[in-house]
């Protein structure tokens, strides 16, 4: 996810496992997000090139 090593894991912070997986499934959900937003937009401005349909084809 890109955080630094025992980001939410370090014994020195104090938190219950449970708190850690909550915190780092928080994390998740930008990154996942940027991500599917980007491959829906490429695919939507690939479709509307006039050789869209040459780039389905193959």
């Amino acid at each position: 996810m890109g955080l630094p090593a025992q980001w939410v894991t370090d014994p020195t912070l104090g938190l219950p496992r449970t708190a850690a997986l909550r915190v780092l499934g928080n994390g998740v959900v930008p990154a996942q997000a940027a991500t599917a937003l980007r491959l829906l937009l490429c695919r939507h401005l690939l479709a509307r090139l006039p050789c869209a349909s040459i780039r389905r084809s193959r």
